[in-house]
């Protein structure tokens, strides 16, 4: 069923590039070259090139208030040896208003799109609740945004809960959201959000587990600075079971071409228990097309383990 959905959809999407007239296909790819430079001189380093992801998409304006949209993911499977195309995105925009928009279907969740804009770099590295597995970038269910004033909006999901790739459970719990985003001026914004998982059981030691997230983002022409602290509790709806983690990134533009950037994620609160680093230098080579030479660092907090350094250079082009 799920080849002949697939299909379909496919079909679906070369139809409406070849026939649209107010339509915009669009391709992006994420690739990269890694080296472990850590690695003993008795050791192999591991070393490949990879083609982590690839989105093709299709956007087609209805009318004023309508519009739909449809992206597959293609990315590769965890051993590396072949590739697996999913269904991201399949919505429906609906503008009612100058002030509400809804969203249908199989839509972007609200979880840290937030915070994945102000990295600016997800060619290199997923954001840290993507990293971690803590939500998923899309699901089935509706959306909802509501512009409140010029410098405050809000935001309201009811989703699936299992993400893009995964069947609804048998126990069909919906997983909600909501979030505020507070534009102080043009270079400083704010950012609340609560995710909620409802529990499948009703025992003493079930509740609803939670994720709750507090961001921060600030830019100007040059420069960019974000913060992230999120906590997770009720772990998998267990009782008094908790995890936090945070991330801080920046980048400063150093020229037309050139910018430098720098990361940090603390998740030795998590069921990772370590720290990532990474930071390096992006090129702008043309519209569409840069390149990001970085290392990345992985400090596990147990005792006694090495830090494990990779060296990448990453590549991204879209049109």
């Amino acid at each position: 069923m799920k080849k002949i959905i697939l299909f379909i959809s496919s079909t679906l999407l070369m139809s409406l590039i070849l026939n649209g007239q107010e339509g915009k296909p669009s391709v992006k790819v994420f690739t990269n070259f890694n080296y472990d430079i850590s690695a003993k001189e008795n050791e192999n380093a591991f070393k490949e090139f990879e083609i982590k992801r690839s989105y093709l998409g299709y956007l087609y304006k209805i009318d004023d208030n309508f519009s739909a949209k449809i992206t597959f993911d293609v990315g590769a499977n965890s051993s590396g040896s072949a590739y697996t195309a999913f269904l991201k995105i399949a919505s429906l925009k609906w503008k009612t208003s100058d002030k509400l928009t809804l969203n249908f279907g199989m839509v972007g969740t609200k979880n840290f799109k937030f915070m994945e804009n102000s990295w600016g770099r997800r060619y290199i590295e997923k954001s840290a609740q993507d990293k971690y597995k803590w939500a998923s970038a899309a699901d089935a269910g509706v959306t909802a945004d509501y512009k409140i004033s010029n410098t405050m909006s809000l935001d309201i999901q009811i989703l699936n809960g299992e993400g893009y790739k995964k069947a609804q459970s048998q126990n069909g719990l919906f997983r909600g959201g909501l979030g505020l985003t507070y534009t102080m001026n043009n270079n400083l914004k704010l950012r609340l959000h609560q995710d909620i998982s409802p529990r499948s059981s009703y025992g003493d030691m079930n509740a609803s587990q939670t994720i709750t997230t507090a961001a921060i983002a600030y830019s100007t022409e040059n420069m960019t600075i974000g913060a992230e602290i999120d906590k997770m509790g009720n772990i998998n709806n267990e009782i008094d079971s908790d995890q936090e983690m945070a991330s801080l990134y920046g980048s400063y533009k150093i020229s037309n071409k050139y910018t430098i950037f720098a990361r940090h994620d603390d998740a030795s609160e998590t069921n990772e228990e370590g720290s990532c680093t990474i930071y390096g230098i992006e090129r702008k080579m043309a519209k569409g097309i840069k390149i990001a030479l970085n290392m990345q660092s992985w400090e596990d907090s147990t005792e006694g383990i090495e830090t494990k350094n990779t060296l990448f250079l990453n590549l991204e082009y879209k049109f």
